[in-house]
């Protein structure tokens, strides 16, 4: 039987394209065993198990940048998660390692490099993390989602694939009355969808929560995940707006979100870049300014600069993101610009194409 073992998570850009390079390859082979690894107590160990399949995890801990007193621990984590790794592979025997990003990877990928085992590295943003990086000397293949990504890998090893997304991203404009339904909002007013990641954007839930009344007023209703931090304060701000303004910490039904939206307030991250590419949506984009080497705002760009995307800077975004929302809502020719040209830049075969890269690593073993 092929195996392969998928690494990496921490946030939902890493763990939903892991899940859909999984799926993919089961698609092509569905006696295809995957197993997971991921960071013990890290998002992935409950969303991965939630798709269907195993998943381990390891002590690994990220670096903290900000207080360097805080990674006293990290070489002993970083040794026991080596060593947990080395067993995993002992123990499952996989034919390829995938590696999605995220510090998850990095002792699973570094293990199967000393035990000869082959793997592939996807990176998923237009600046390269940290991680992928380091590992990219030994990798096989490397898979990334923008050009010129020769900046940080060996050329001969780079595979332009895009990012890979959930499948039902691909279907999202037929659902439109069923997603009217299951949020309860009404047929004939302007949605506008806000997503802050999988864990939430502050900068943008406080724009958002100050801004209620306006966009209300102004005639329009609204989708929030607002992650687990804001989802009480968000609750008692929209309770005055039933039937108006819909929100939850975090919304597994993207499809649906996605369909009943006319414009989408967003940050940057890649695997949010590849899905609002695919379902064609106008967006307004607040890039994440701590985001290591400041890559929301490279993966912004790559949008705005196609007339894809409108960028608001998270400083200013308490005092002008809601105003840019309501002015994009407005302007019907402005939303069938950014639909246009946001959806040339999507790349709906992705995780078919990284499957079978994954493939024809294990023929060549």
């Amino acid at each position: 039987m092929t195996k392969v073992i998928i690494s990496g998570g921490g946030t939902g850009g890493h763990i939903y394209p892991a899940i859909a390079i999984a799926n993919a390859l089961k698609e092509i082979n569905p006696d295809i065993e995957v197993l997971f690894v991921g960071a013990e107590g890290k998002m992935e160990m409950e969303k991965v198990p939630k798709a269907g399949y195993p998943i381990i995890g390891l002590p690994i801990a990220g670096i903290n940048r900000s207080n360097l007193f805080a990674n006293i621990g990290f070489p002993k984590k970083l040794i026991t998660s080596l060593t947990e790794a080395r067993q995993i592979i002992k123990d499952f025997k996989p034919d390829v390692a995938v590696g999605v990003g995220g510090y998850a990877s990095g002792p699973l990928l570094l293990a199967a490099s000393m035990m000869g085992i082959p793997y592939l590295i996807q990176e998923q943003n237009s600046y390269a993390g940290i991680t992928n990086k380091l590992l990219a000397k030994k990798a096989q293949k490397i898979c990334v989602a923008y050009p010129k990504m020769e900046t940080f890998f060996s050329a001969d090893k780079i595979k332009m694939t895009g990012n890979p997304v959930r499948k039902d991203i691909l279907e999202v404009q037929s659902k439109k009355q069923e997603a009217l339904a299951f949020f309860g909002l009404q047929a004939d007013k302007k949605t506008v969808l806000v997503i802050g990641g999988s864990q939430g954007a502050r900068t943008i839930n406080e724009a958002i929560d100050g801004g209620l009344t306006q966009l209300v007023d102004a005639g329009y209703q609204v989708v929030w995940q607002t992650g687990k931090l804001y989802i009480e304060r968000a609750k008692t701000s929209a309770s005055v707006f039933k039937g108006q303004v819909f929100v939850s910490d975090f919304i597994y039904q993207m499809d649906l979100a996605y369909s009943i939206a006319d414009v989408v307030v967003s940050r940057a991250g890649a695997l949010s870049v590849s899905e609002l590419c695919l379902a064609a949506k106008p967006a307004i984009l607040v890039p994440l300014p701590t985001a290591a080497e400041d890559h929301q705002t490279m993966n912004a760009m790559s949008l705005v600069n196609n007339d894809a995307a409108i960028l608001v800077k998270d400083i200013s975004a308490k005092e002008s993101l809601v105003k840019a929302t309501i002015e994009l809502l407005k302007d019907e020719a402005k939303q069938a610009v950014l639909s246009k040209n946001i959806h040339q830049l999507a790349k709906p075969e992705a995780a078919n194409e990284i499957a079978n890269e994954v493939l024809k690593l294990i023929a060549k073993a």
